[in-house]
């Protein structure tokens, strides 16, 4: 088993659709997360805040420079993700295409290396 983050990423338009219809998103949602529960593959899920509500710290100088919000030139967002522990990044790719997402949306499957895969 390995376990893989199912990155949801989201533009302008596909948030406002997924706003516009919160409530069957979020039914949607739920199902999909008690689907993963009783496939035995359920590791966590959340949702993230406005992006606006949020600051980015950058690197890029020789101090960090903090600024509000996501990057002008951001063309998607990440809006949440689940993690998943299955048998393979196949299995992890036929659950990504199940994730409820707005139209425009998309979902990156990224695999999680485990403790003993990351250098002491």
């Amino acid at each position: 088993m390995a376990k893989y983050l199912l990155v949801m990423r989201g533009t302008d338009e596909s948030n406002a659709a997924m706003m516009a219809n919160i409530d069957e998103m979020m039914a949607t949602s739920r199902q999909f997360i008690e689907d993963l529960l009783k496939a035995g593959v359920y590791v966590a899920a959340e949702g993230l805040d406005d992006p606006q509500q949020g600051v980015v710290v950058d690197f890029g100088g020789e101090t960090p420079v903090v600024t509000d919000g996501p990057y002008g030139e951001t063309k998607e967002l990440f809006g949440g993700f689940f993690l998943i522990d299955v048998a393979s990044k196949e299995e992890a790719v036929e659950w990504a295409k199940r994730v409820p997402a707005a139209p425009g949306a998309k979902v990156e499957v990224r695999r999680v290396p485990g403790s003993d895969e990351v250098p002491q």
